[in-house]
């Protein structure tokens, strides 16, 4: 009983150290990848690539899209050193597209110098950000050390719950799916909805009897419970029940602890 205790404690630590190994790596990945914001170009920006007035560019957009040609950008406040000047601001594919038209309406020899612009401003973007100072690296590393310190407190808080997980795993008995949400954790329908959705159980066409997917069984996620009843009449009624071992338990537990991870 013991080592069986010990293994238990095992697997959970092992499990926790990959979870955090994962995380960690992850998080590097994510600050050093680029950031998920749409690339953007004002109206003034565009006026300024093809050498036209402001007022007739913003003239030109919202011609286009009175026509519905274009998208009406949204509008946006910039600051000046006078007052602050109105412009439209494009962004992503869609104000990309837009854009180039605007400017095909304006100026067509120009189209290329706003093409080459927006490649410059995705390519910007896309660079990873890697620190450039040492203030910066410091900062990096201070952020992964807090990351990495919240997880391990998660960690050892989650140790108990992986150890029941793998105690129920190795344990005897199966139960109904009703108790089993109650083990879980979860409104009985709650279950059923995850164990249909998920191909465990299925009713046959006429019967109101569930019955578990073969898959499932052979895994040792399911088994039938047939029972025997006496009728009223003295006759023999056989009843088949899908019940949940503990081994689906334990995989069940994992799916819903993703699902809540989501």
């Amino acid at each position: 009983m013991q080592h069986n205790k010990s293994e238990t404690s095992k697997a959970g630590t092992n499990e926790a150290s990959k979870t955090l190994n994962l995380y960690e790596e992850n998080n590097a990945m994510k600050i050093l990848a680029p950031a998920t914001q749409a690339v953007t170009m004002s109206s003034i920006e565009i006026a300024e690539l093809v050498d036209s007035r402001h007022d007739n560019v913003k003239r030109a957009i919202e011609r286009l899209a009175k026509r519905g040609v274009i998208t009406s950008p949204p509008l946006e406040e910039k600051p000046t050193v006078g007052r602050p000047v109105t412009c439209f601001m494009f962004s992503g594919e869609q104000g990309k597209r837009d854009s180039i038209i605007v400017v095909a309406q304006l100026s067509p020899e120009f189209t290329a110098r706003l093409v080459d612009r927006w490649q410059e401003l995705e390519n910007k973007l896309s660079q990873p950000q890697i620190p450039q100072s040492l203030p910066e690296a410091l900062r990096l590393a201070a952020d992964l050390a807090e990351q990495k310190a919240e997880l391990e407190h998660k960690v050892e808080e989650m140790k108990p719950d992986v150890a029941a997980l793998e105690r129920i795993a190795k344990s005897d008995g199966s139960m109904c799916v009703t108790d089993t949400a109650k083990q879980l954790q979860v409104r009985p329908k709650v279950l059923f909805d995850i164990l249909k959705e998920n191909h465990w159980i299925y009713r046959r066409i006429g019967s109101d009897v569930w019955t578990g997917y073969q898959d499932k069984i052979q895994t040792g996620y399911l088994e039938h419970k047939v029972t025997v009843v006496m009728k009223n009449d003295g006759s023999e009624k056989t009843t088949t029940q899908v019940r949940i071992t503990p081994k689906g338990i334990s995989k069940l537990a994992k799916m819903l602890s993703v699902e809540k991870a989501a």
